[in-house]
């Protein structure tokens, strides 16, 4: 084994490859064939789109978890610990585990040079081979024709909303980015599309493959009950179901796709409606507006794109705040800071503006320079790292008070560590927190994430 210890090996792959993403399948699938004689072949979900993978995923774990069936779930990016990424039966795999399977994709390898994420991919689906699930859950990592994940043939292909997000390497229109989504679906195979009126690239690939596809809005639906909301499945059924776990009205598109996934499976993989009410309420992901509280109450949100931080600011519109709003913000280079700043802005009093660590991470002072420039603020305050503008938004704050944090993964990680309980996830009050929307309607104005 070239390392004994997970962090030896993490530092190790990040420089194995000259560029730390290069998308295609060619060397990850070689390695693959070299690497995967056991393959079990279990029911595979594979999720991809801009915003909402990571409930998705949480959410079908859950449900197939509640009813009785052995899960395999591998989602990025990691928040605090790599180990996030790969789970079996809802457990993070080990640090010994993890190793060993990375010992054994470089062996595999030979002399082919792979980036970090596809080493990673190839390490999850090689435990998950040997843990034989009855089930495996895959999200997309960055776009999802030339994506490692891609590399296995989906049972059902799952595509939640299309944004502009990552243009240098998916396009510069949304039906281009679509289409790059749209590269997880398979012939024959069905495609469940978790957005309405989705790009015509989705479609036509869907029609060209013959693939049964399933559109929120058409095919099923969801609408709000009395006392939660009832799932609008295809054949005209209506199963009431208790509100999500997760907070916000976008997460009922998220379910209600979900629930079409279930429902394409159900031949294989049959699931009691007490398992879908089940799993929906249990099903958590750290960072989607979650909610720590206290005096101040901090709010914790992934946001890192605009679709995502125009839903942020729909959540903030339907969460009570007695005092002032304090953001805290961090993001990436090939980020458009302004873009994820402006949504959220008319409720910001005040600006904590920190630099992630590592080279993708952009500057405070290139981050307050850009949104002077878009006319956001002031105050605007400046900070060489995260913690310190963690920090400088604590002091801020007075009683009654809320701070936001969001912008990136690495933002969101760094309130975590402060707030020293990454593992504090609040169950809703579904009263206050804007579950009582209708669903959205036209174009790619329901942005779940």
């Amino acid at each position: 084994m070239r390392f004994d210890n997970l962090p030896d090996w993490l530092s190790w792959q990040e420089t194995l490859h000259p560029s730390a993403i290069e998308l295609g399948l060619g060397r990850v699938a070689g390695v693959w064939a070299r690497l995967a004689a056991g393959w079990p072949a279990p029911p595979v979900i594979t999720i991809a789109g801009t915003n909402g993978k990571g409930s998705c995923a949480a959410m079908l774990e859950a449900i197939y978890a509640a009813a009785g069936y052995r899960t395999a779930c591998y989602t990025s990016p990691h928040l605090l610990r790599y180990n996030e990424r790969i789970r079996i039966d809802g457990a993070e795999v080990g640090d010994a585990d993890l190793c060993a399977a990375f010992a054994r994709v470089d062996a595999a390898r030979g002399e082919t040079s792979l980036t970090y994420f596809e080493f990673g991919t190839l390490a999850a689906l090689d435990l998950f081979a040997r843990a034989r699930p009855d089930v495996a859950i895959l999200e997309v990592g960055l776009g999802g024709r030339l994506d490692a994940v891609n590399i296995i043939d989906p049972d059902v292909a799952l595509v939640t909303t299309i944004g502009w997000d990552h243009m240098a390497w998916l396009g510069d229109s949304l039906e281009a980015i679509a289409a790059e989504k749209a590269g997880i679906l398979r012939a024959g195979r069905p495609a469940v599309i978790g957005h309405r009126d989705p790009a015509r690239s989705i479609t036509e690939r869907a029609e060209a493959l013959g693939s049964p596809l399933a559109l929120l809005g058409r095919e099923f639906d969801w609408e709000r009950g009395a006392a939660g909301w009832r799932w609008l499945a295809p054949d005209g059924r209506r199963l009431r179901l208790p509100l999500p776990g997760m907070r916000g009205a976008y997460q009922l598109d998220n379910a209600a796709a979900v629930l079409m996934v279930t429902e394409r499976l159900r031949a294989r993989l049959p699931v009691p409606a007490s398992a879908l009410r089940l799993g929906l309420r249990r099903a958590r992901v750290a960072g989607r507006f979650q909610v720590v509280p206290g005096d101040p109450v901090w709010l914790l949100d992934v946001a890192h794109n605009a679709p995502a931080a125009e839903v942020l600011a729909d959540n903030l519109a339907a969460f009570p705040c007695a005092g002032r709003l304090h953001a805290v913000l961090g993001v990436m280079r090939d980020k458009d800071a302004a873009a994820i700043a402006r949504p959220v802005a008319p409720r910001v009093a005040s600006w904590h503006l920190g630099q992630a660590p590592g080279e993708r991470a952009l500057p405070a002072e290139a981050l307050r320079a850009c949104l002077i420039q878009a006319g956001i603020g002031p105050p605007l305050t400046a900070c060489p790292t995260l913690e310190a503008a963690l920090a400088s938004a604590a002091a801020a704050a007075a009683p009654g008070d809320a701070i936001l944090v969001f912008g990136s993964f690495t933002t969101v990680a760094a309130a975590l560590r402060r707030l020293g309980d990454p593992s504090v996830l609040v169950p809703p009050d579904d009263r206050r927190v804007g579950l009582t929307a209708k669903p959205v309607s036209g174009g790619y104005t329901s942005r779940p994430r």
